[in-house]
């Protein structure tokens, strides 16, 4: 069964309802969240730090300042990665590095001869190399009958110097001591009068 309510309780009734404002309900209006955007701007060498509300709809100046800066970013790394790119195409077709001893001389020499279209091979350069001045590029003959005659044969393959000017190759240094012109000028030489020098086996 239900009880009675008490009479004359000692406990005064309380209301539960809120106060109301005295705004009208219509007129009250959220607010609208906002962003805060910082944009350094340098100026003669001196840098000023602006502060700016934008609305978080998009619309506003510090949203689209936002934007800007981050397609300034995107735009920077795409030139970056451009550029690497294109730095890696020029450090592929640069001239390729030769050793400063016989191996490098004689693998300079062939790319040197194929641009020429002078016949030989790595093997015939070498066995004549070593037959003629054992691998040293300043080796000179003063005992023999080119000697005698003032013109000594001189560097890797022996050239004397009215053979070398004779079939010196453009592109080349204008020395017999300078291994690489010395070799390409020995074999430019031996291809005219023995087909490579390949073909050759002794003194030529």
């Amino acid at each position: 069964m239900l009880a009675a309510p008490l009479r004359g309780s000692r406990y005064p009734k309380r209301s539960l309802r809120m106060p109301v404002s005295s705004t009208p309900v219509h007129s009250r209006r959220p607010m609208d969240p906002y962003v805060l955007s910082v944009a350094a701007v340098a100026t003669l060498g001196a840098v000023a730090l602006g502060l700016s509300l934008a609305p978080a709809g998009g619309s506003g100046a510090g949203t689209g300042l936002v934007a800007g800066r981050t397609q300034t970013v995107r735009q920077g790394v795409t030139e970056q990665r451009a550029g690497e790119s294109q730095s890696g195409v020029q450090a592929v077709g640069q001239a390729p590095a030769y050793g400063d001893d016989l191996n490098g001389w004689i693998k300079e020499s062939l790319a040197i001869m194929k641009k020429h279209g002078i016949p030989g091979s790595y093997h015939g350069i070498y066995k004549n190399i070593m037959r003629e001045s054992s691998g040293n590029p300043q080796a000179i003959n003063n005992w023999d009958v080119n000697a005698k005659n003032g013109v000594p044969s001189i560097g890797l393959l022996q050239v004397i110097r009215p053979t070398f000017r004779a079939y010196h190759v453009p592109g080349t240094a204008n020395s017999q001591y300078n291994p690489v012109a010395n070799i390409v000028a020995a074999a430019h030489y031996a291809a005219a009068r023995y087909g490579s020098i390949d073909n050759v086996n002794s003194a030529y």
